[in-house]
C-alpha cells in the first residue's frame, strides 16, 4: 500500500521538476525534485523487500 503511495509521490515530484524546467526556474530546484523522486522510489522498493 505505502509503496504505491510513494510511487505516486515520485511521479508528482518528477512532474514538478519538469514544470520548473518549462518555467526556467533555477537548475538546483529541478535537481532537488529529481533527488527526492529517486529517494521516494528507493523507499518504495525497500518496502517491497521481505523482512528477514
Amino acid at each position: 500500500m505505502w509503496s504505491i503511495v510513494l510511487m505516486g509521490l515520485a511521479g508528482l515530484l518528477v512532474g514538478g521538476a519538469l514544470s520548473f524546467r518549462q518555467q526556467h526556474k533555477p537548475l538546483w530546484t529541478q535537481i532537488v525534485f529529481y533527488i527526492l523522486a529517486g529517494m521516494a522510489l528507493l523507499a518504495a522498493y525497500l518496502l517491497t523487500l521481505p523482512a528477514s
